[in-house]
């Protein structure tokens, strides 16, 4: 199986290429973690979206690592991979968003892959949900790692999570919101709609850690075209998002997506003070015998 990982993000709030910040004395990346999580799992190809201009660094760093631990494949999201007829609005910089990542890798892409972000950290337990779902699944069903809201959260400031509407594990909508901690309250609102309510604090929500199969490629390429479709002044800030094919899967009912809930606590790089929050859980972890003290030093997990 595949695991793909989404690391074209500018990462405009950290102010950096956060994919890549070291996080422990060997100079690791969150990637490191979560694919020794993802191969002791059952993922044995890992394919990574990037930017062409970061290639040689991603190559001579994480690549270097990975070589003898597992097969590793690259592909590049570029913001020109778009439709012939269509004009690029002359303020527009960052990637198209994160379906246009999976679309940049629909050519290498197997039949049951799943998804995940660079610079999130998703815990053994959330690859091995994703991976066993995915051994036994069919074409018409796809997985999600349902994070609880409270677990995912930053001290720093609010941040963007998609969240389930759930008829039992089954969800009924996924909708991407900003959700931020007020007064001990948990607070959300839907992108871009400032209808701050409250919701509880076990919600279950998206991290973007998805299992899928080329169900999800076919629906991209269809909607990609409609996407760019797009006036111009439209696509200077638009993006074309994956929780939103998702949610179009679900609501058309040619999906299934099953919610598994997850006992992992989310850790990531939001903001640039949440690094050195995450460097001590990294060392915490290994107190705890939860990872080696040194990931690669066999070169094998």
């Amino acid at each position: 199986m595949d695991l793909v990982v989404m690391a074209a993000g500018m990462g405009s709030r950290f102010g950096g290429l956060k994919q890549v910040a070291p996080i422990d004395e060997d100079n690791n990346f969150i990637l490191d973690y979560s694919i020794y999580d993802a191969v002791k799992a059952g993922f044995d190809r890992v394919i990574f979206i990037i930017k062409k201009e970061n290639y040689e660094y991603f190559k001579q760093t994480i690549g270097e690592r990975l070589k003898n631990v597992v097969k590793i494949e690259f592909v590049f999201q570029d913001i020109n991979n778009i439709p012939k007829n269509v004009k690029i609005p002359a303020n527009r910089v960052k990637p198209w968003g994160t379906a246009h990542a999976i679309y940049s890798c629909k050519d290498v892409v197997q039949d049951k892959f799943a998804v995940i972000n660079a610079d999130d950290f998703y815990g053994y337990e959330s690859f091995k949900i994703v991976a066993d779902f995915l051994k036994n699944s069919n074409n018409n069903e796809f997985v999600s790692a349902g994070y609880y809201a409270k677990n995912t959260l930053s001290n720093k400031g609010s941040v963007k999570r998609g969240v389930f509407s759930l008829d039992g594990d089954i969800a009924k909508s996924l909708q991407e919101c900003e959700i931020e901690l007020r007064n001990g309250e948990l607070m959300a609102t839907i992108l871009d709609q400032d209808n701050w309510h409250k919701i509880d604090e076990n919600t279950l929500v998206s991290m973007q850690m998805f299992g899928f199969n080329r169900k999800l490629i076919d629906e991209i390429i269809k909607e990609y075209e409609i996407f760019f479709s797009q006036p111009e002044s439209k696509l200077e800030k638009s993006e074309f998002l994956l929780p939103d094919v998702v949610n179009n899967m679900i609501k058309s009912n040619d999906i299934i997506l099953k919610v598994i809930p997850t006992p992992s606590k989310w850790f990531g790089i939001t903001y640039k003070e949440d690094l050195d929050d995450f460097k001590q859980a990294i060392i915490n972890m290994k107190k705890s015998n939860k990872y080696p003290q040194h990931l690669y030093v066999k070169e094998k997990l």
